[in-house]
């Protein structure tokens, strides 16, 4: 939406009349009024999701946090099979045991907890500052590949490779076998996390690959994530082999397509707030002395993040969650998009403001299961959108915005495309 538009959203009554669909094209490009339906008629409402599979929506803002810390939330998808609503359908990532991988997203203390230890320290503040002149280097390298075209695909081109190239560094696989993994995971962010065809082939040997090249890092060692989970399973942290290549796997694969989706939305949010974005430039060309890069990302996380559903919860034991009693067994999904527009705790819920201090948004969850990678990540939009909007001044939408299209899916959102202009380009 516009500025206009934002300001008069913010402006009107509480949304009135039916519920909005949900879960079609149409819902996929602007899911923000459907949410303001929900939130303001009902706030936790059983749901049938495309894949059949039924799952309670959590919307508000209070309930979201309150859900995303619950314990009683379970996180392994084992916890579904006592669901009396389950009705024998599919549709859960890693449902059926065969396809089962335990990593992060997908297991409970005390092994969460064991897990996260082992690996919380690659993204500690001091490690991930180290790790910025290579981001550096890859942002401008990137940009230095279309800059004399006048345009680019800023999802293909510069938002997709720069955190691809990221990731795999800090895993530690070597710069030749890096091209591979792009492939691979374009494949992935191309089509979604469907089981079959040319995605299922791609997660195959990108498992594949890790496994391999966690056989070769044992006879030499290096100084890299991968390497350091090695050490702590060679020192008493039993930590599996298939546990390594696990947490390889959804480390490169969260920590690529969230980024990717940080970078995209937010420079298309800022192309649609020309006000916004000359305010963050004029502060760049400054020197930024009040901070306005590191707030406007956090406002871009609030306003149209990376991440618009929570992985999957499934509840332990009976609870009451938002005045709705659910059911052992049933699944839970809070959707953060919503949350972070909640008018209850965020003022002008629908506006972009970079400078907005209290926000104490939800994009990277909040508990126990807090994105791990969350500090780089934000490194990496920082970098992107400083030397984005710094080289390239005049960057501009080269087509109209109800042309563009968004990946389906339910929990990441994200532009497929974004075609942009600058320089002396013209359409």
């Amino acid at each position: 939406m516009t500025d206009a538009a934002h300001e008069a959203a913010a402006g009107s009554d509480a949304p009135r009349g039916p519920q909005p669909p949900l879960f079609t094209w149409e819902f996929a490009t602007d899911p923000y009024p459907a949410y303001a339906w929900l939130r303001e008629h009902a706030p936790v409402q059983r749901t049938e999701l495309p894949s059949g599979v039924e799952a309670w929506l959590v919307t508000r803002y209070a309930d979201a946090r309150q859900a995303l810390a619950d314990q009683r939330l379970s996180k392994n998808p084992a916890n579904h099979a006592g669901s009396a609503h389950a009705k024998g359908r599919t549709g859960i990532p890693g449902e059926r045991s065969a396809d089962l991988m335990t990593h992060l997203l997908n297991i409970d203390p005390p092994d969460h907890t064991r897990l996260r230890r082992l690996v919380a320290k690659a993204f500690t503040p001091r490690t991930v500052a180290e790790f910025e002149p290579r981001v550096r280097e890859l942002t401008d390298r990137l940009i230095d590949a279309f800059e004399a075209k006048g345009s680019a695909d800023l999802i293909h081109e510069f938002a997709f490779p720069l955190p691809i190239y990221a990731i795999c560094d800090l895993l530690g696989v070597p710069r030749e076998d890096q091209d591979d993994f792009r492939d691979w995971a374009g494949m992935m962010i191309r089509h979604g996390g469907g089981p079959r065809g040319g995605v299922a082939r791609s997660v195959k040997k990108m498992r594949a690959y890790l496994a391999e090249l966690i056989h070769r890092k044992r006879e030499d060692l290096g100084d890299d994530l991968i390497s350091n989970l090695i050490r702590a399973g060679d020192h008493g942290e039993h930590l599996t082999e298939n546990e390594a290549a696990a947490m390889a796997f959804i480390l490169l694969f969260a920590g690529f397509e969230t980024t990717v989706n940080l970078i995209g939305n937010g420079v298309y949010a800022l192309l649609r707030n020309p006000g916004q974005r000359a305010r963050l430039q004029q502060a760049l060309a400054d020197g930024d002395p009040d901070g306005l890069l590191a707030t406007g990302v956090e406002e871009l996380l609030r306003y149209d993040g990376p991440v618009e559903l929570a992985t999957w919860r499934y509840a332990t034991e009976a609870l009451t969650l938002g005045g709705q009693d659910i059911a052992a067994g049933d699944p839970v999904l809070v959707v953060l998009a919503a949350a972070d527009r909640d008018p209850e705790r965020f003022q002008d819920a629908d506006s972009l403001d970079l400078g907005r201090r209290d926000n104490q948004h939800l994009g990277y969850g909040h508990g126990i299961h807090y994105c791990l990678g969350a500090p780089l990540a934000r490194l990496e939009a920082r970098t992107a959108l400083a030397a984005l909007l710094t080289r390239l001044p005049d960057l501009r939408l080269a087509e109209d915005p109800a042309d563009l299209r968004w990946r389906g899916g339910l929990i990441m959102r994200g532009l497929r495309t974004l075609p942009v202009e600058f320089g002396d380009a013209r359409t």
